[in-house]
């Protein structure tokens, strides 16, 4: 299996490149990781400009000799480039797996929203810095080669559709071309070192947006690294989740087992069945 690495949004270092391509061949000798020279561009906070950014994920997606796309990192940029580079793909895209999370989701959003590829929200390369990252990049292998079921987060069920995004960045996808068609959809949401008050408001305004649209329900993901507030907000994560979900009538299913850690297991958006590596 041939992997295409890219960076819609920031730079790698061609060192933890060496450590995850390490790990890969040691631990899935038939997958074959090929980080595109983009990952390695810095122009300001960017893996390079957008054009450049557009540029390499294209040609990764459009290459029939590539069997999926990862995602190296989250950060923040693919939603400057998600519309111009979903809108320049052929066909030879939509027979790939698509994986990320973060500020990736703003590209799995619009892949999915474009019924192009197997799209799902998993462990990214510049997760083999996180304490135990290691764990979370074999999961993400050995769903994109075998399509394990013990990679996927536990609540993803044959038959049912699902899709799952970080709470600031679906925030700023509602009610934008990026945003995909999630009626009868479970949708799971986890956030990171987000203020309460911050979380709250993103949590009001996503619901405001999908109390119409069908969702089947909600899960809760982790919410991590919360920072102080200058006083006590008075609520948690969950009773936020839940606080909202009550007011705008969406269903409040439980917990999910994804976030910004190790820990991230994998959710193929849409039915299960379909998402799944050939």
């Amino acid at each position: 299996m041939r992997i295409g690495i890219c960076a819609p949004s920031t730079p790698f270092t061609r060192e933890d490149a060496a450590r995850v391509t390490a790990l890969a061949a040691h631990n899935f000798p038939t997958a074959n990781l090929i980080f595109h020279d983009q990952c390695f561009v810095e122009d300001g906070h960017f893996a390079g400009p957008d054009n450049a950014r557009v540029a390499a994920f294209v040609d990764l997606a459009n290459d029939p000799d590539f069997d999926a796309v990862w995602f190296v990192r989250g950060g923040y940029g693919a939603c400057r480039i998600a519309q111009d580079a979903v809108a320049a793909l052929k066909s030879a895209a939509g027979d790939k797996i698509y994986m990320g999370y973060s500020d990736a989701g703003n590209l799995l959003g619009a892949l999915y929203g474009a019924k192009i590829g197997r799209v799902c929200h998993g462990p990214m390369p510049a997760d083999v810095r996180r304490n135990g990252g290691e764990a979370a990049l074999l999961r993400a292998l050995d769903w994109m080669l075998h399509a394990s079921p013990q990679a996927l987060e536990p609540h993803v069920q044959a038959g049912a559709k699902h899709a799952a995004f970080n709470l600031m960045t679906l925030a700023m996808m509602v009610g934008t071309p990026l945003m995909p068609d999630l009626n009868d959809h479970v949708l799971m949401v986890e956030e990171v070192s987000e203020y309460l008050y911050g979380y709250d408001r993103a949590f009001f305004h996503v619901t405001s947006h999908l109390r119409s649209v069908g969702l089947t329900g909600l899960r809760l993901g982790r919410v991590s690294d919360v920072p102080d507030n200058d006083r006590p907000f008075g609520e948690d994560a969950e009773e936020i989740a839940k606080r909202w979900c009550a007011k705008m009538g969406i269903n409040y299913l439980g917990r999910a087992d994804i976030g910004h850690d190790a820990d991230n297991r994998i959710v193929p958006f849409g039915l299960a069945t379909s998402s799944a590596a050939p």
